[in-house]
C-alpha cells in the first residue's frame, strides 16, 4: 500500500469515527459544557472508537487519528493544522487529493488529502454554516469572513465541474514597518515619502496584482494616520485592522436566501459621507464606488486611500476609468478622467517578483489630466537586473524628479529635503531619514 493510499484510508477512518462521535453525543448537552470538558468528551469518545477498529495503528498513527477527529469536530477537517500556521498565507484546495499552501510568496503542494469529494464538501458546508451563510446546488459560492479574519471561498457543482473548490486567504500575521525593510520590499527613503503623504493627507492609490501585498501595505500606511482623525472603512470582507481609536468598519452584505438584503460597497461610501469622517479607506475598489470614492477625495475628504487590482499606474487608472462607466449615472468619459486626475495625488504599485518576493516596485505622482493624457511621473521605482537562485533581483532608484505636492505638504508643516528625491541608487535596510 503506498503512502497517498495509507493517508486516504486513514482520512476516511477519521471521518468515519468523527460522524459516529457526533451520533454519541448528547448534543442537548453541548451548550452548556464548557470548551475543554466538549474537548475531553470528545476526545474519549474517539479513543473509544479508534480501539473498537480494526484498523492497525501506530500509537504516532493513532494520535494523529484523534487529532484529525478533534479538527474535524472544532476546526475545518485536514485543513486545520494549516490555519494554525501563521507563516501561511493562502490554503486552496482544489479537490480531495490536491491541496496546496502558499508560504513566504511561493505556492507548495502538501501531502494533505481528504477522504473525498464528499468530505470536502462537508467541510465547505461546515464552514457556511458556522457564518451564517448557505451552499448548495441553488446557491452554488460562498464568500465569507471567518472569526479569525481569514477569508474564505468555496465553490461547488454545478459551477465547479471538478468538485467542490476551497480557497482561503490568511491574516493571522500582522506585518510592521521593520518587516517591510527587513524583506527588503522597500527602502526608507520611499517609506519616508509615504509617511509625509499619509500624514499630509494625499490620496494614495495602492495598485497591485493577486497576492502582490495590497492590503498589507494599506495597513501599514494608515498606521501613519494621527489619532484624533475619525477614519470610516469600507470593504466587502473586513481585513483592515486600524489601530486609531476613532474607527468606524463597514462591511458589504450578499444578498440572502431569498436572494434580497444585498448592501453594495457604493452604498456604504454614499452612506460614510454622512458620518463625518476625517478619512475614508475602501479596501480595494472594484466597481461604480470608485465614482463616489473619487468625489470624496474632491471634497474635503483628503488623505483617503484605497487599492485597486492593476499591474500598473496607468493602468490602475484605466481601471478606475472602467469602474467609472460601469455606474448607473452616465458621466462623460472627459469629466471622469479630469475627476480621477484631480483626486489622486499618489500611486504605490506593489509587485510579486519571481521567487515570491513583494516589492514596492513604483511610487508615482499624478500631476492631473491635461491634453487627453494623465500625468504621471515616476519618484522612486525598483529595476529588476536578473534571477538569481530562482529569485528575481535588483535596486530601487530614486528618479531625480521634485513632486509638486511637496507645496501641500510643506503648508502642513511637513518639510521633505529635495536631496530625498535627487537621482541614484537607493540602499535595502534602515536609515537614520527612516528613524528620525
Amino acid at each position: 500500500m503506498s503512502v497517498g493510499d495509507l493517508e486516504r484510508d486513514i482520512e476516511r477512518l477519521k471521518v468515519e469515527i468523527h460522524r459516529q462521535v457526533v451520533e454519541s453525543l448528547d448534543l442537548r448537552r453541548i451548550e452548556s459544557l464548557g470548551f475543554d470538558q466538549l474537548q475531553a468528551q470528545v476526545r474519549d469518545r474517539v479513543n473509544l472508537q479508534v480501539r473498537q477498529t480494526k484498523f492497525l495503528l501506530t500509537e504516532i498513527q493513532r494520535e494523529q487519528l484523534v487529532a484529525g477527529v478533534l479538527d474535524e469536530v472544532f476546526g475545518v477537517g485536514p485543513i486545520e493544522r494549516y490555519m494554525n500556521d501563521p507563516s501561511i498565507t493562502d490554503i486552496l484546495v482544489n479537490g480531495p487529493n490536491e491541496v496546496y499552501i502558499e508560504r513566504n510568496g511561493l505556492l507548495e503542494k502538501t501531502s494533505t488529502v481528504f477522504a473525498s469529494q464528499g468530505h470536502v464538501l462537508q467541510v465547505i458546508q461546515r464552514i457556511a454554516a458556522r457564518v451564517g451563510r448557505r451552499i448548495d446546488e441553488s446557491s452554488a459560492m460562498v464568500d465569507a469572513r471567518l472569526p479569525d479574519g481569514s477569508r474564505v471561498n468555496a465553490i461547488i457543482p454545478p459551477l465547479a465541474i471538478g468538485g467542490p473548490v476551497i480557497s482561503i486567504r490568511r491574516f493571522g500575521t500582522t506585518l510592521e514597518v521593520d518587516d517591510l525593510l527587513e524583506s527588503g520590499s522597500v527602502v526608507p527613503e520611499m517609506l519616508y515619502l509615504l509617511k509625509a503623504a499619509v500624514r499630509g493627507r494625499l490620496n494614495l492609490l495602492v495598485s497591485g496584482g493577486t497576492g502582490s501585498g495590497k492590503t498589507t501595505l494599506l495597513n501599514i500606511l494608515s498606521s501613519y494616520i494621527p489619532h484624533h482623525e475619525r477614519l470610516v472603512t469600507i470593504e466587502d470582507t473586513a481585513e483592515l485592522n486600524l489601530r486609531q481609536p476613532h474607527v468606524i468598519k463597514l462591511e458589504t452584505r450578499p444578498p440572502n436566501i431569498e436572494g434580497v438584503g444585498e448592501v453594495r460597497q457604493r452604498v456604504l461610501v454614499r452612506n460614510s459621507l454622512r458620518m463625518r469622517p476625517d478619512r475614508i479607506i475602501v479596501g480595494e475598489v472594484r466597481g461604480p464606488e470608485a465614482f463616489d470614492m473619487l468625489a470624496a477625495m474632491n471634497t474635503g475628504h483628503e488623505g483617503s486611500m484605497t487599492t485597486v487590482h492593476a499591474n500598473g499606474p496607468r493602468d490602475a487608472l484605466s481601471r478606475l476609468e472602467m469602474m467609472v462607466a460601469a455606474g448607473d449615472v452616465t458621466v462623460p468619459m472627459g469629466i471622469a478622467r479630469r475627476q480621477i486626475g484631480a483626486a489622486i495625488d499618489l500611486i504605490v504599485q506593489l509587485v510579486r517578483l519571481q521567487g515570491g518576493q513583494r516589492r514596492i516596485s513604483r511610487i508615482s505622482e499624478l500631476l492631473g489630466y491635461r491634453k487627453g493624457k494623465y500625468l504621471v511621473r515616476d519618484l522612486f521605482e525598483f529595476r529588476q537586473t536578473g534571477v538569481m537562485d530562482g529569485n528575481a533581483i535588483g535596486e530601487f532608484h530614486a528618479c531625480g524628479v521634485i513632486p509638486r505636492f511637496l507645496e501641500k505638504l510643506s503648508v502642513a508643516g511637513i518639510e521633505l529635503p529635495h536631496s530625498l528625491f535627487e537621482s541614484r541608487v537607493l540602499e535595502s535596510g534602515r536609515s537614520q531619514l527612516h528613524e528620525s
